[in-house]
């Protein structure tokens, strides 16, 4: 289910659970979508099309992007450019961030 304009964390982890997966979009507005991401033991995500923030919802974890580690916790927001190499290590296992795909797609 997408929502319009609003989605709590609750909602948006039981919309995770309920298929067992990793993320789940949960709106879409023309070229700006959201999703919200656990991954569980690995983050495994390659390159996107799109630019990307991350707004970490809960947990802590290391972030690999473009060569360069960071860490970050609840609260952080992380932009990365369409391309960009980027991933999430050793994080907690309370984990989770919104994912905002914005903008053309681009190849």
């Amino acid at each position: 289910m997408k929502h319009n304009y609003h989605i709590s964390i609750d909602e948006a982890h039981k919309l995770l659970t309920k298929d067992n997966n990793k993320f789940v979009e949960v709106m879409e507005d023309g070229k700006m979508t959201v999703e919200y991401y656990a991954p569980n033991i690995s983050d495994e995500q390659q390159p996107h099309n799109k630019n990307e923030l991350y707004v970490i919802a809960s947990g802590n974890s290391g972030f690999y992007r473009n060569g360069e580690m960071i860490d970050c916790s609840q609260g952080d927001v992380i932009f990365v450019p369409a391309h960009m190499e980027h991933r999430f290590v050793n994080f907690s296992d309370d984990f989770a961030t919104w994912v905002i795909f914005y903008g053309d797609e681009i190849y």
